[in-house]
């Protein structure tokens, strides 16, 4: 796991203007990402406060380690993710002085663009996205609704579950949410018809971006497997109930799951996450342990992350009305049943190669009281108990011109809490 050091210092600051006070980008984050200005190329960026610093503009005068500058000269993250962690840390630790020495500040500034002024991309090419289902609390409250005697299924205390989703459709924040067409059959129809969803939903999730590669029957041992995670996002899943429930027997998602995924844009790295690792809680007595290729003495130390997510919705009248987003939930990563490293162990397991830039998501992350639940399937009890919100209107599933945005943030006493920014989506009849 990574080391805290110098970085995570709670009274370092920042000669950028607000930087210090800012509740995602303080000089103790330092998170990726891809960025352009108007017309121009892209450019490898940070975030810092509510500004945006170009590290290809910086790498191009010298300014960071010099074997960098042919990746951070890249339209994508995927060359820096490629190399060792200790060139990560090394781009940290340089951007951290540049940042905090008060002497670089006249150098540093015409690198510097406010964030309102930027357009945020997909930091990565993604090469395969595999979505996981490790919330307990989530999969136990979906499979009640199907299976009120036995929700869980036998193999989920003893496999990470998982499917392969589709990373052509993986799209960054904001990104129009279309409303996916396909089969679907309502339990009063004798036959399926084909048509727009009726029960579209969000899924709370945490997104896992892969830095180095393990050749084609390699797997890669629990011990090491963390290593492999070299930046967190926020992901939202977004389903469509009713086709997911008539097309997933007995292959699984497909069209419910395929029409969209989105990612927040700025990838916190698993540097900046090191004073947030805390230990994964105790499977409840009576549990099987995992079997040996998923158990590590150290990543159940300190294998969970200390995050709170947030759920809000926008509707149409709301925000006709400027009234704030609604909070529908919060959440603390902690809920999940398997950490990351399980994760990427269970993936690797059979040879399968992960290359850097691939994503992971964690499976919605819900709790276990109603406040924790991260989707309407669950908040609405399967569309059985209308959510009412604070204007009069109520929602089982969103409608068009809903919007919703997920939240993170790290917090821990002793540390400066860091953000991921936004990660959000607006229902719409198209997007492209």
């Amino acid at each position: 796991m990574n080391a805290i050091d110098h970085t995570h210092d709670p009274e370092a600051g920042s000669w950028v203007p607000e930087a210090d006070g800012h509740p995602d980008f303080p000089v103790q984050n330092l998170p990726f990402g891809l960025a352009s200005v108007g017309k121009e190329d892209p450019f490898l960026a940070t975030a810092i406060g509510d500004y945006v610093l170009d590290l290809t503009a910086l790498a191009a005068a010298g300014l960071l380690p010099a074997p960098l500058e042919p990746v951070l000269a890249q339209h994508h993250l995927n060359g820096l993710f490629a190399l060792p962690a200790t060139m990560r840390r090394a781009l940290r630790h340089g951007l951290f002085e540049l940042l905090t020495a008060r002497e670089h500040a006249p150098t540093v500034i015409p690198m510097l663009q406010p964030a309102g002024l930027c357009h945020l991309h997909l930091p990565f090419r993604i090469g395969d996205y595999t979505d996981f289902y490790a919330g307990i609390h989530h999969a136990t409250n979906i499979g009640r609704q199907f299976r009120p005697a036995t929700p869980l299924l036998d193999n989920y205390k003893h496999v990470p579950i998982a499917y392969h989703g589709r990373a052509s459709s993986v799209r960054v924040s904001g990104h129009p949410v279309p409303r996916p067409q396909g089969q679907s059959r309502p339990a009063s129809a004798a036959e399926p018809s084909f048509g727009p969803s009726r029960r579209l939903d969000y899924e709370l999730e945490l997104g896992f971006w892969i830095t180095g590669e393990n050749r084609l029957g390699e797997s890669v041992p629990i011990a090491e497997a963390g290593e492999r995670i070299g930046g967190f996002c926020l992901l939202n899943d977004w389903s469509a109930r009713d086709l997911q429930a008539w097309e997933y027997q007995p292959l699984g998602p497909f069209l419910a799951k395929s029409f969209l995924t989105t990612v927040s844009p700025w990838v916190v790295t698993a540097e900046a996450l090191a004073p947030f690792r805390i230990a994964q809680p105790a499977r409840p007595a009576g549990d099987p342990a995992p079997l040996p290729y998923l158990r590590d003495e150290r990543d159940q130390a300190e294998g969970a992350l200390a995050l709170r997510l947030e759920v809000f919705l926008s509707t149409e009248r709301m925000r006709f009305a400027r009234h704030e987003p609604h909070r529908l939930s919060a959440v603390t990563a902690d809920q999940l049943y398997w950490t990351p490293a399980q994760m990427v162990a269970h993936q690797t397991a059979n040879g399968c190669n992960l290359r850097p830039g691939d994503l992971l998501g964690s499976g919605t992350i819900s709790g276990p009281a109603r406040s924790s639940f991260g989707s309407l399937a669950e908040l609405s009890n399967g569309g059985s108990q209308p959510l009412l919100l604070p204007d009069g209107e109520s929602r089982c599933f969103l409608q068009d011109g809903d919007e919703i945005t997920f939240t993170a943030r790290a917090e821990r006493t002793g540390y400066r809490t860091i953000g991921f920014g936004p990660c959000s989506g607006r229902v719409g009849e198209g997007g492209s």
